[in-house]
């Protein structure tokens, strides 16, 4: 095995290391974040969300807080 590293001085064979394995399931897992993150960049460009501004609507016409849209009648 130390043929292998010839720039270790010496090897630990108690030494526990993430090794190549690690590395892949670190990679895999960062791909999918990155993949994640361009597909929810994709769909928030998509959103097209416009807040009335105070000249628009002056909030006497929007709905009662208590979600209805109209008032009952009786």
């Amino acid at each position: 095995m130390t043929q292998l590293v010839p720039l270790a001085k010496e090897i630990d064979e108690n030494k526990v290391t993430p090794g190549v394995l690690g590395f892949i399931v670190f990679a895999v897992m960062a791909a999918g974040v990155w993949a994640l993150m361009k597909s929810m960049n994709r769909h928030m460009r998509k959103v097209d969300f416009e807040e009335p501004t105070d000249a628009e609507g002056d909030g006497k016409d929007a709905a009662p807080l208590g979600g209805a849209a109209h008032p009952q009648r009786g």
